[in-house]
């Protein structure tokens, strides 16, 4: 055995005297807070405990929002008045309206998942992001489809290269290239990080369909529901609105956890047919060669 220097000797002196551990350095607790700050997206980071979130959850979101969304629609047709301007026309407002915040919502929830991906390696991340991406494009279809329809007997015309028009369509655009990229690139890492710097780069244009009206003279008016003076809508039509929004946010959050379900399921298949075949290489490969010799 070797002898210990001075140094070591004093050490284990005090550590012996104090019947203790020495206090924990500077890196080390703020190490440990943070553990203990992202001990939840720690916890869910691991696939089988996240799977067991969502058979939890799953069947009580999809019935919220089911519930959700009948009252909102009774109350958008049945009860909310029709506009003094467009009359009936209005009540598309109720579908075009919450499917617009969705398709922003639904970036911001992937370039969350790209921040994990690049960052902090989350290991659900990139697939948080692959299942977002169709949803988004969804969603950004309803909208524009449902303006298109609510636009022509307001403005005379199905389309016009509107400011904000044009930058929704922009987005539908990166949702659909977003899903594709997943789909042409087969190394599942390389696409993720590949999706994850798109979806970094393609951020900048929420802010251009956010404050399109206002830094543009656009067709569109201005937000009448989040604004600094309070709503400019009629209670009556404001309520069936937000019980809309949360309907279809619910509706987004029950197909995107059944999508990542589905997403970790394909993958623990996809790992465990490589390995099947991997084992059955070895056991073709003299088979092969006798058959060779044999010729």
């Amino acid at each position: 055995m070797g002898t210990l220097n001075p140094i070591e000797k004093s050490g284990a002196r005090d550590k012996r005297e104090t019947g203790r551990r020495l206090p924990p350095t500077t890196r080390e607790l703020h190490s440990g807070c943070l553990r203990h700050k992202l001990s939840p997206m720690l916890k869910y980071a691991n696939p089988t405990q996240f799977l067991r979130l969502a058979n939890g959850v799953i069947p009580w979101l999809a019935a919220l929002a089911a519930a959700l969304a009948a009252a909102g629609l009774y109350m958008a047709f049945f009860t909310a008045p029709a506009d003094y301007q467009q009359g009936e026309s209005v009540r598309i407002m109720f579908i075009h309206v919450p499917a617009a915040w969705l398709s922003l919502f639904v970036y911001g929830v992937m370039a969350l998942a790209a921040l994990g991906t690049l960052v902090w390696r989350h290991p659900l991340a990139d697939a948080a992001q692959k299942t977002a991406a169709p949803l988004g494009a969804a969603f950004t279809f309803i909208c524009l489809a449902t303006g298109s329809l609510w636009g022509k007997p307001m403005w005379g015309t199905w389309w016009v290269w509107d400011a904000r028009l044009t930058s929704e369509l922009v987005l539908l655009l990166i949702y659909l290239g977003l899903a594709a990229l997943w789909q042409t690139m087969e190394e599942p890492g390389k696409a993720a990080r590949a999706a994850a710097i798109l979806t970094l780069v393609g951020a900048v244009n929420i802010p251009i369909i956010k404050f399109s009206v206002d830094w543009w003279n656009t067709l569109h008016q201005p937000a009448s529901v989040f604004r600094m003076g309070g709503p400019k809508i009629d209670p009556a039509m404001l309520w069936p609105l937000l019980i809309m929004a949360v309907a279809a946010s619910l509706l987004f959050l029950t197909l995107h956890f059944m999508a990542i379900r589905n997403e970790i399921l394909r993958r623990r298949l996809r790992r465990l047919a490589m390995l099947a075949a991997q084992e059955d290489a070895p056991a073709r490969r003299p088979a092969e060669t006798g058959a060779r010799s044999a010729a």
